[in-house]
């Protein structure tokens, strides 16, 4: 039987106190009938005895206390899926967007999940190819790996989020993937932007679309990630797949978190954000990865913007600490032209080493990019040299350089949106770009793979 209130004693932004309740539970959600006879909905967000704090998912604006009856469902809030969820649009708390009819249920599953086992977990190791260079060649994403991009206001990472939903894949033959792409508090324009790339590139068969738009309800932002990772853990732990799961912008859930911990008067941490961040970001990153003995995994890129491009900012530093790395995209490449603008010396995958090699990607794959990597800061330190002396002022190795770094620029990471590489175009693309040092110059590299892959020498063969 379920319990009906009218014991709502007060509303402030967009929470809701409701006395005198009986057998209330965090997390569990309800419904409130107001007084036009319209429903929305809400979540227990706290119990203190007989007191519960709801917060009301389409906002508190309209609603009279006195006419309203809340309505406890005893359940927390749940998602509907099934294989069909491929190649739909949803809203934030996962009810269809995009006219379709309602998916019928194989199940219904608590959108808070269950935390991974540490035991449970098996290591990432092994490659996926996202087409995009600079992640492929330089910093490797890896099944099972939490790999941030961190951008900047007016940067183009709506551009390289939407390449990624495209252009991912896993390597292999009868491997099943999917894309999991989560939008929270973007703009109409941004999410027709993802909706209609997805759908004209066909990629949005193998897609799963959640969007939360700025002007949705703040509450909703915070179940939406939580909505996406649900469907994420069914498609790879029970259907089998590999998941690709993209959370774009991650700052607009912190900013929604913050928006709510001001109007439960909780004292306020770094920045006015809550003293929690850290656990609730960790509560949403940490259900990345893979389990032993299951096929799937789930591989997660979340998108979030610096304020004013400060790397300290509580978002980007309290996430850097939970992932294995960061890609950091370059105001300076972006005025250049460069797209995407990935800046590749301070990006880094903690895990790269674990998915590439013989067998994963090719064997020349480390020596590769660690060469590539001292070219390319011998590089910058000599167009530096150059702006403040003068590039008559340089010597001819670091002209050289100078000139490596322009074309690294130019030809590596600069590709466009549209220009899908596949791991072995741009490891030969980081062979060509090397080609202009003599070998006695790459002491990085294995002297065989030289032989074996620079250019010159496969040209005599």
């Amino acid at each position: 039987m379920l319990k009906e209130y009218k014991t709502v004693s007060q509303i402030y932004g967009p929470l809701m106190l409701v006395e005198s309740v009986d057998g209330a539970k965090y997390g569990h959600i309800v419904d409130i009938e107001i007084a036009d006879g319209t429903t929305r909905h809400g979540q227990i967000l706290q119990v203190e005895k007989d007191k519960v704090l709801v917060q009301v998912f389409e906002g508190t604006e309209g609603i009279n206390i006195d006419d309203s009856t809340v309505r406890f469902l005893g359940k927390p809030m749940e998602l509907a899926v099934s294989p069909e969820i491929l190649g739909r649009v949803f809203d934030g708390t996962g009810n269809p967007k995009d006219n379709g009819p309602a998916i019928i249920p194989k199940k219904k599953l608590n959108i808070n999940g269950n935390p991974i086992n540490p035991y449970a977990r098996d290591f990432p190791n092994e490659f996926i190819q996202t087409g995009i260079s600079t992640i492929d060649g330089l910093n490797p994403l890896v099944r099972g790996q939490k790999l941030p991009v961190f951008s900047g206001a007016g940067l183009p990472h709506d551009d390289i989020a939407a390449q990624l939903a495209r252009q991912a894949t896993v390597r292999g033959k009868g491997e099943a993937f999917a894309v999991v792409f989560a939008a929270m508090g973007i703009t109409f324009e941004a999410a027709q932007f993802f909706i209609n790339d997805l759908t004209n590139t066909g990629a949005i068969e193998r897609a799963v679309l959640f969007i939360n738009l700025a002007n949705d309800p703040a509450i909703e932002r915070i179940a939406t990630p939580r909505v996406a990772l649900t469907a994420a853990e069914y498609l790879a732990f029970e259907e089998d797949m590999h998941v690709l799961v993209i959370l774009n912008d991650m700052t607009n859930y912190c900013e929604a978190l913050r928006e709510i911990s001001a109007a439960r008067k909780e004292v306020p941490g770094r920045r006015g954000y809550p003293g929690y961040l850290y656990t609730d970001l960790a509560t949403v990153y940490e259900r990345a990865g893979r389990i032993k003995g299951r096929k799937g995994s789930i591989t997660m890129v979340p998108v979030l913007t610096m304020p004013e491009d400060d790397k300290t900012h509580p978002v980007p530093d309290l996430t850097g600490y939970i992932t294995e790395g960061q890609i950091i995209m370059s105001r300076a490449l972006h005025r250049k032209g460069i797209a995407p603008p990935v800046d590749a010396l301070p990006s880094l995958s903690r895990l790269k080493d674990k998915g590439i090699g013989h067998g994963k990607t090719r064997e020349d794959h480390a020596d590769l990019y660690n060469q590539l990597y001292a070219a390319y800061a011998r590089g910058k330190e000599a167009q530096e040299l150059a702006t403040i002396l003068g590039e008559a002022a340089l010597s001819e190795e670091d002209r050289k350089y100078m000139t490596f770094a322009n074309e690294f620029e130019g030809k590596y990471i600069s590709q466009g949106y549209y220009e899908n590489r596949t791991v072995e175009q741009t490891l030969d693309l980081g062979w060509q770009l090397l080609s202009m040092f003599e070998n006695a110059e790459l002491k990085r590299i294995d002297v065989k793979l030289i032989e074996k892959y620079m250019p010159r020498f496969r040209k005599n063969k």
